[in-house]
């Protein structure tokens, strides 16, 4: 494994950020056709075998790629026709897949005594692959940065902020992650401490991986897991917990933070509260930057916020939903299911409208995360 000093990784990022012609340009999704949009996920069939899976938004097969273990995340390389699957935490590969070849690129692992955590992301400019991990020795979450000119070399690496490490972000300049620190220590899927844990959202320079700014939640609340993010355009985060207390306790399990403000709990109606049964799986802002969607897939359950009002909005059943994606529409989301089907949702009209797919996709089951991107 090539390893370069921090003061290398120091001037070539320097270098990237100085260049805007280098940054990837935003889509503007009404210049495209449905066909020119793809969808990837993780799933598992029938026989317990996982694949990646990659279809356009008319329900066309376009990739099948089996994959060695369960995963959880895919994220779009900005120019490549490239995606990076992680495993499912802890997890032992990333697989970046060429959807145009049908081949893979590079199966990636882990250092020694470290895992991955479900996920990881493309810089805007596709120089580097950013994931988190921990380390197995003593449970401290990792920021893995691997050079995507370089074979995927490992060129830098520090503290998350905290243990269990899950969803992570950039900023929309570039220069910093956003990570949630869900504060779960586990020996393999077993969580060791439940008593103890203590989330927490962080931003780190991605130069130096100095923390910039690190919120927690009330003493009261340490047993909300910080688990998935989503940012609207004015750098909003919008985030979705999981709450490790009592099953019978009323906590928010939504919450959403602007810089050098406190976190914002966010609590539905009491009987939405109850049928998200404490878990929530994926969030997304739609395309207006104004409405985000946050699944609850043991309450059978997508709900939908307004984040300028900072309240709860409506919701939408769907049976084992949790993969979520922002359509081109604005106040649109797509959603994909345990169950193997996919939907449109649009909450203020109430549409929820399955979408039709290849018949080999029928017998699949999605899983937690949906990514909507353009083909390249």
């Amino acid at each position: 494994m090539t390893v370069i000093n921090r003061r290398q990784f120091s001037l070539l990022l320097g270098g990237l950020l100085a260049a805007p012609g280098l940054l990837a340009q935003p889509v503007q999704p009404g210049a495209t056709r449905p066909r020119d949009w793809l969808l990837a996920s993780a799933a598992t069939d029938s026989r317990k075998q996982h694949w990646l899976i990659i279809s356009d938004t008319e329900g066309a097969l376009q990739l099948r790629h089996r994959l060695p273990a369960r995963a959880h995340h895919v994220a779009p390389h900005p120019n490549q026709p490239w995606v990076a699957v992680a495993a499912r935490r802890p997890g032992q590969y990333i697989d970046v897949v060429d959807y145009r070849r049908q081949a893979l690129v590079r199966r990636i692992e882990p250092a020694t005594h470290h895992a991955f955590y479900g996920h990881a992301l493309f810089s805007p400019d596709g120089r580097w692959l950013i994931a988190t991990e921990a380390a197995l020795t003593d449970g401290q979450g990792r920021i893995s940065i691997r050079d995507a000119l370089n074979d995927f070399a490992l060129v830098n690496e520090f503290s998350s902020g905290g243990i269990g490490p899950h969803e992570l972000l950039l900023s929309h300049a570039g220069d910093e992650i956003i990570v949630a620190n869900g504060g779960i220590r586990t020996q393999g899927r077993q969580k060791v401490n439940l008593d103890s844990m203590l989330p927490s959202l962080a931003y780190l320079q991605l130069e130096s991986g100095r923390i910039t700014e690190q919120r927690y939640l009330a003493p009261q609340q340490h047993q909300l897991s910080i688990r998935h993010l989503d940012i609207s355009a004015d750098g909003t985060v919008m985030i979705a917990m999981q709450y490790e207390g009592h099953p019978v306790d009323v906590q928010p399990l939504v919450a959403l933070h602007r810089r050098h403000q406190a976190l914002q709990p966010l609590m539905a109606p009491a009987a939405i509260n109850r049928q998200m049964t404490q878990y929530c799986g994926s969030v997304r802002i739609d395309s207006s930057g104004t409405l985000a969607a946050v699944s609850a897939p043991r309450g059978n359950l997508v709900t939908f916020w307004d984040l300028d009002q900072a309240t709860y909005l409506s919701g939408l059943e769907v049976r084992d939903g949790c993969g979520l994606a922002a359509s081109s529409e604005p106040g649109e989301f797509i959603a994909s299911s345990g169950t193997g089907r996919v939907y449109r949702l649009s909450p203020r009209t109430g549409l929820r409208e399955r979408l039709v797919q290849d018949i080999r996709l029928d017998r699949l089951a999605w899983d937690n995360h949906l990514c909507a991107f353009q083909r390249l």
